[in-house]
């Protein structure tokens, strides 16, 4: 038998899947409507946006005061694409 191993799961890894995911996590628990988030992923230069769409309601508490609490949104899910070795930004979208 051959000491070699073969990882299967990192081809089926999509790209800032670690970012996505606190990404996820924080929009969620933050929206009085979690069922409404929706974040699309598009992939640039070296990295990956992440496109943040929540109900209207919800726009000021994902924003907060003077955008504080996006600011703290893209830190944190900018450290977890880092963790992966992509870039990782957050856009908030107003539909």
């Amino acid at each position: 038998m051959d000491d070699v191993e073969v990882d299967d799961v990192d081809g089926n890894r999509i790209e800032g899947g670690t970012s996505l995911a606190v990404a996820n996590y924080l929009v969620r628990s933050l929206a009085a409507d979690p069922d409404s988030v929706v974040i699309d992923t598009e992939e640039k230069r070296g990295g990956v946006l992440l496109k943040v769409h929540v109900a209207p309601e919800d726009m000021g508490r994902i924003i907060g005061r003077r955008g504080r609490v996006a600011q703290a949104i893209r830190t944190v899910v900018a450290a977890a694409g880092a963790r992966d070795g992509v870039q990782a930004s957050v856009d908030i979208v107003d539909d």
